[in-house]
């Protein structure tokens, strides 16, 4: 009973597991753990195509650095394990002590004669899910700011073009960033990518718009109600209603055919792409960190703020982790 407990101390492998693996090597406790170490690759190799969806999202900021980690595994019941939590924060030392980059440095340290890499799959084989660094995020700056969401699935970390700017303002914007959600800090960084497909559906939509005011706009004139024309499948239940009648459907169909062709055939372009710049505008406004309304005011932007705060002050970088649906 000594050596079980030895080597699931060791271990922190099940009691069963521990008693098997020392059968098995007779008494040996360094073979013993190395059969465990496999089992656990084992468990890991096994779940690989299992989604690892929950986990434990944690952040940390230390001067000029700040991290996020999301280890990730299967349930949230494991997410909330205090050995699962503790290993998370166990590898966010480890990540903060050398401040490491990308998450293979991270997989790549060696703490206790081990490798984080065996250290999650170990983690593994005592859980029996799969577990991953799901992400790995980090910012340097002249100061860094972070910040934890209570349930352990949200984090977000910022980081600043000035030295010593206060803990709580740091914290306040990592506290919008994590609510509001931006995709940028500000409209210079959003991706080319990003601006031409919201230009593209912006397009879009004013077309949409045009053509349905004009098929409107004809409907009224022939004396028919819009709003019992606005699809097929509502033509056919307003009719099954007695709202409309047989006539009345068939001329609104060809009502809304001929006004929607003609309507889209001469479409005002300039008028489209001014109205499209405007809700480009309003994207960025919504998205963008430093044009955001800030949240814990209401009445000026982010940048406003941090300017009325710390002259010149403004927000370099930032990084979110949301383990949620947004």
């Amino acid at each position: 009973m000594a050596e079980i407990t030895k080597l699931r101390n060791l271990t922190s492998a099940g009691l069963m597991d521990c008693k098997k693996a020392l059968a098995e090597t007779d008494g040996d406790i360094e073979a013993a753990v190395e059969i465990l170490r496999k089992k656990g690759q084992a468990v890991a190799a096994k779940r690989e195509d299992r989604q690892a969806s929950e986990g434990c999202v944690v952040s940390r900021n230390d001067g000029n650095f700040a991290a996020i980690l999301a280890l990730n595994c299967e349930t949230d019941f494991v997410a909330k394990n205090a050995g699962f939590v503790a290993l998370t924060n166990k590898l966010m030392d480890l990540a903060m002590a050398n401040r490491v980059k990308t998450a293979d440095e991270l997989k790549a340290l060696v703490v206790d004669g081990q490798t984080v890499a065996d250290l999650i799959t170990e983690e593994s084989g005592k859980t029996g899910e799969k577990t991953e660094i799901g992400a790995y995020e980090v910012v340097e700056a002249p100061t860094t700011a972070a910040y934890n969401h209570f349930n352990n699935k949200l984090a977000a970390i910022v980081g600043f073009n000035l030295e010593n700017v206060d803990a709580q303002i740091g914290r306040e914007i990592c506290m919008q960033i994590a609510s509001m959600n931006p995709v940028a800090v500000s409209r210079e960084d959003v991706p080319q990518a990003t601006i031409d497909a919201e230009i593209s559906v912006a397009v879009e939509k004013t077309k949409q718009e045009l053509v349905k005011k004009a098929v409107d706009a004809a409907l009224n004139k022939a004396g028919l109600n819009p709003n019992h024309f606005d699809s097929e499948d509502h033509i056919e239940s307003n009719m099954s209603k007695g709202w409309i009648t047989a006539e009345e459907a068939e001329k609104g169909r060809a009502i809304i055919k001929e006004a929607a062709a003609a309507k889209a055939a001469n479409l005002p372009e300039q008028m489209i792409q001014n109205i499209a710049q405007g809700r480009l505008n309003k994207f960025f406004k919504e998205s963008c960190l430093m044009e955001q309304e800030y949240v814990q005011d209401g009445k000026i932007t982010v940048g406003q703020f941090l300017d009325q705060t710390q002259k010149g002050l403004v927000a370099v970088a930032f990084k979110r982790v949301n383990l949620n649906q947004d």
